[in-house]
């Protein structure tokens, strides 16, 4: 079993090797995003089983090596290591196309648990694309597009659009969106579903999230756009 550590702490990231290494695991190590990135896909060794990627790393951020991983197709698990415990750090990773998340300092029995599981699991296989009429979601390569042309939206946007383009037809509620999107223990303001789909109207177009009054919101059904435009046209 081949495992990538990408760690800028050098003492723990020897400390871990060797852990792994007298656990079975044959491991490459590198100490910033831009080697991590290349070691992840270009290593002559061939794929690795599960990548271990620290968030606070030199060249680029853990985020940003997750983020073009998957956006070139690379689906090796992947277990976040950080310091970092806030909630919303852990759900912006997971946005960005993480398996797991483990917060420093941990039990080095937990993280060997946590890795099997990864590796019993395998790579997902690359999520289909997306579609309501012209606006589609490629959760490989965390893309929006409206008429073939990109649409920049934060990892928060991505998120709520994927989760109510994965129920089409179906209105979701404040609460459904609040568990799914943010957090199930989400103690802050509910109102701020509100506030993300305004954000999201203004970049897709306001008739393309509904309102169902009592019942939450759901993406309009435009699979007849282009016929709809062919008829007026004519």
């Amino acid at each position: 079993m081949r495992v990538l550590v990408v760690e800028d702490e050098v003492t723990m990231a020897e400390t871990i090797r060797d852990g792994l290494t007298a656990q079975g695991f044959t491991v490459d190590l590198v100490h910033d995003g831009v080697d991590g990135l290349w070691t992840a896909t270009e290593s002559p060794h061939g794929a690795y089983d599960v990548i271990m990627l620290d968030i606070m790393l030199p060249g680029l951020s853990g985020y940003e090596v997750c983020r073009q991983l998957r956006g070139r197709g690379v689906w090796t698990p992947i277990l976040m290591l950080t310091a970092k415990d806030g909630d919303y750090d852990q759900a912006d990773a997971l946005d960005l196309g993480a398996d797991d998340y483990l917060v420093k300092p941990f039990a080095f029995v937990v993280l060997i648990a946590r890795l099997r599981a990864l590796i019993r699991r395998g790579a997902p296989e690359r999520p289909a694309v997306l579609r309501s009429g012209e606006l589609t979601l490629d959760p490989a390569e965390r893309q929006v597009r409206l008429a073939g042309q990109p649409v920049t939206v934060t990892p928060r946007e991505f998120a709520m659009l994927e989760f109510l383009m994965r129920h089409p037809g179906q209105a979701m509620t404040k609460t459904a969106i609040l568990e799914n999107v943010w957090d199930a223990h989400f103690d802050g303001d509910p109102n701020i579903v509100e506030v993300y789909i305004g954000y999201l109207r203004k970049k897709i177009g306001r008739e393309r999230i509904e309102t169902v009054r009592g019942a939450g919101y759901r993406v309009a059904d435009h699979a007849a756009d282009a016929t709809d435009a062919d008829l007026k046209s004519r």
